[in-house]
């Protein structure tokens, strides 16, 4: 398998600051399509990665998953994408396409695990995947996703992985008119699943610990806020939501945000929070409500979300940053000081 070498960032053990480092890209296959990438969202899963808190990670690593650029090859057989054309790559590059799950379009549940972005098996190169943080990435068009170019495109970054979580549970359990439908925690996830559940027709209602988020919670298109600091708050909304998303990934009480909840409503946890959630018996037996999860989105998920941001020009709120400022960034995230979600312009790269 012939390759080339691409800069990149990214580091070589979870003490150290992300770096440049040179990596290896294989050339295009004959269903391959190249990117030369010019945006990369910065996910908090980069972070964990980097820093092996998920445990497992393999080094060198090259995160980024939130991959917007434009064509600069195809292979032979490619028939979905030109040169040219403007393409996106989000958590995955490929899957088993054998078992249950991806022959029913769900790549992401993939029963022999997914291949992802970063960190996942490169099976042409026998090593790990390199993600976004790079020049240039080689993936298979099948796991390409199209760009509506009426969007700007830094911040179309981030759809493709905090839109896609917060659209895959919104339509997996029919959010829509006539619902309402509480948003936990409003940062990179939340404020995508306040925008998109608006637009798809939902009353919303965040709920957030933060005095301070209750004015951006209706910027964003919040139609009622709910501080869960505030026990007559809570009680007040106590059995009136159809659905929760929650976004947090800190500890925290998962069972005051299914009193919130309807006769047979449903939680879908997207956060994770590192340590398990206590989930107290009578949060569901009397309303018999559901405790549920979800992860990222398929193929076609993505493509729907990506067209239906496109229809009602929704993108993430953004902060644009340098390749070379990642490691404060990073520190950054962690102090929960973006709003919502830092992109790289990758034209920094080359400097």
């Amino acid at each position: 398998m012939d390759t080339h070498i691409v800069k990149a960032f990214g580091t070589e053990a979870p003490t150290e600051d992300l770096k440049p480092l040179s990596i290896e890209r294989r050339e295009v296959t004959a269903l391959d399509v190249e990117i030369d990438i010019l945006y990369c969202g910065v996910c908090h899963s980069d972070l964990h990665t980097a820093r092996n808190e998920w445990r497992g990670t393999i080094y060198p690593n090259v995160p980024g998953h939130e991959i917007v650029g434009r064509i600069s090859k195809i292979g032979t057989g490619v028939t979905k994408f030109k040169v040219g054309d403007l393409a996106a790559v989000g958590c995955m590059v490929d899957s088993c396409r054998e078992c249950e799950q991806c022959k029913k379009g769900s790549e992401q549940y993939c029963e022999k695990g997914n291949v992802q972005t970063y960190n996942g098996y490169e099976k042409y190169l026998n090593k790990q995947t390199f993600g976004g943080y790079s020049e240039r990435i080689v993936v298979d068009e099948d796991f390409v996703l199209r760009v509506p170019d009426n969007l700007n495109l830094a911040a179309t970054a981030p759809l493709l992985c905090a839109g896609v979580t917060t659209w895959s549970p919104l339509k997996h359990w029919n959010v829509g008119p006539g619902m309402k439908v509480g948003i936990v925690g409003i940062g990179g996830l939340g404020h995508m699943g306040v925008k998109l559940a608006k637009a798809m027709g939902a009353h919303v209602v965040v709920i957030t610990t933060s005095p301070s988020k209750v004015d951006d919670a209706q910027r964003l298109g919040a139609d009622e806020v709910i501080l869960s600091t505030s026990e007559e708050q809570m009680k007040a909304n106590a059995n009136t939501l159809h659905f929760v998303l929650d976004c947090v990934s800190a500890q925290h009480d998962v069972n005051a945000y299914l009193s919130l909840l309807k006769v047979d409503g449903t939680l879908a946890l997207v956060g994770a929070p590192e340590h398990p959630l206590p989930i107290a018996a009578f949060s569901l037996i009397p309303t018999r409500r559901n405790f549920a999860g979800s992860t990222i989105g398929s193929i076609a998920e993505t493509q729907e979300m990506l067209d239906f941001c496109g229809v009602h020009n929704i993108v993430s709120d953004i902060e644009l940053i340098k390749m070379q400022d990642i490691n404060t960034a990073y520190d950054r995230l962690l102090k929960g000081d973006v709003k919502y979600r830092f992109v790289i312009d990758m034209v920094s790269l080359k400097n």
